[in-house]
């Protein structure tokens, strides 16, 4: 493909991600894949290009473009490359226009911008690197280092190792094997901040996937009980899969939603560790998923505050005396984290926070940011109901 039609490409593409966020539909890259199944004429230099100037776009657009065309047409004013492709030439992008106005690069929304500290807006849209995480159950960290010497340990996480710049390891042996989970830094420490060790019973309320389950399960050495719960059947059915290849021993329990706090009955007061990894925005993850930034609205903020006051209240009796309640959101929106913990903590006296070791003070509990930390933007609490 000549660079002219890269360019048209990613406009076209562009346009349907745009459409796809306005309605909340399927993410860019799942565009993005199912595109190119039906275009096998574009080599695999030509899919890195394009994606490349997609994710070029998405990075520099807080707010979604009105068309591909115009968002292309503001990288061109600052890529001579880009504005060389607007030639006119079969199968590329019609030349720029007299009177065609150009999107001028603002890479974070105004509303969203004002409630992030200014000081991460760079890192939170920078290129993540690939963190990983050793599951122990079954090899170690010095053995997953000498298959892939180019990673270095991640300071504070004995089992967690960074890949930077990242590569590709989905086909690898040791992802099919689950002798590595790839894993933020971020996640890893949510999972430490639990301290779940052996015997006890751990209960992830919002497992999803699966990710901080298995790293629960690991830090257990498969001794207790891991019930892993979510309404989401979708996500929840890929965890039993990925259990079996960690050897992770996990109760996975569907919850009917409306019904949750009737299904969770029989584990009153059981949780010696109860993680709660809230629905959130996700901003704290815009450097993994910029798009998001073209989803997150003030109405879906207001929605995922709801949903978070309603898991925290599903939590909170599966709490034993003594026990302990995690909460954790990948967003550093601070109504989301600290407001919310200090909300359930005045409604719920029995509760009190425990101080954390990492990150930084946010109110009752500790933030992770890309620029402080190097790892997704999180907030985390660590509290502890009386006995």
């Amino acid at each position: 493909m000549t660079p002219a039609a890269r360019v048209q490409m990613a406009i076209e593409l562009l346009d349907k991600i745009v459409a796809s966020a306005q309605r909340n539909g399927a993410p860019a890259d799942t565009i993005i894949a199912e595109w190119f199944k039906t275009r096998r004429f574009a080599g695999s230099g030509d899919r890195r290009g394009i994606r490349d100037l997609i994710y070029r776009a998405i990075r520099a657009f807080g707010e979604p473009p009105e068309t591909g065309r115009r968002a292309m047409l503001g990288l061109a004013q600052i890529d001579p490359e880009i504005a060389a492709a607007f030639d006119g030439s079969p199968y590329g992008p019609p030349k720029i226009g007299r009177a065609e106005n150009a999107l001028q690069p603002a890479p974070m929304p105004d509303w969203l911008g004002g409630r992030i500290d200014a000081a991460e807006h760079e890192a939170l849209l920078a290129r993540a690197p690939l963190d990983l995480r050793v599951n122990v159950l079954q090899t170690s960290p010095d053995a997953m280092m000498a298959i892939y010497p180019n990673a270095t340990q991640i300071p504070g996480l004995p089992n967690g190792l960074r890949i930077d710049p990242p590569i590709a390891i989905e086909a690898d042996d040791a992802m099919r094997d689950g002798l590595i989970d790839v894993q933020d830094a971020g996640s890893q420490f949510v999972v430490a901040a639990c301290q779940a060790k052996p015997g006890m019973t751990v209960i992830d309320l919002c497992a999803g996937g699966g990710g901080k389950t298995l790293a629960l399960g690991a830090d257990m050495e498969n001794s207790g009980r891991l019930v892993a719960c979510d309404t989401d059947r979708t996500r929840l059915s890929r965890l039993s899969p990925r259990a079996a290849r960690a050897g992770v021993n996990v109760e996975v329990r569907l919850l009917d939603g409306g019904r949750e706090a009737a299904m969770l009955g029989n584990l009153a007061e059981k949780g010696d560790v109860v993680l709660v990894d809230a629905p959130c925005t996700g901003s704290g993850t815009l450097r993994r998923n910029p798009e998001a930034r073209w989803r997150i609205t003030p109405d879906r903020l207001r929605d995922v505050l709801d949903v978070q006051r309603h898991v925290l209240d599903l939590a909170t009796p599966l709490v034993r005396p003594g026990g302990v309640l995690v909460y954790a959101v990948c967003s550093l929106i601070e109504r989301e984290g600290w407001g919310q913990i200090e909300d359930f903590l005045m409604h719920n006296p029995d509760f009190k926070a425990e101080p954390l070791e990492i990150g930084r003070e946010s109110g009752p509990g500790r933030i992770l940011t890309p620029s402080h930390d190097g790892t997704d933007g999180f907030f985390v609490a660590r509290l502890i109901r009386a006995c």
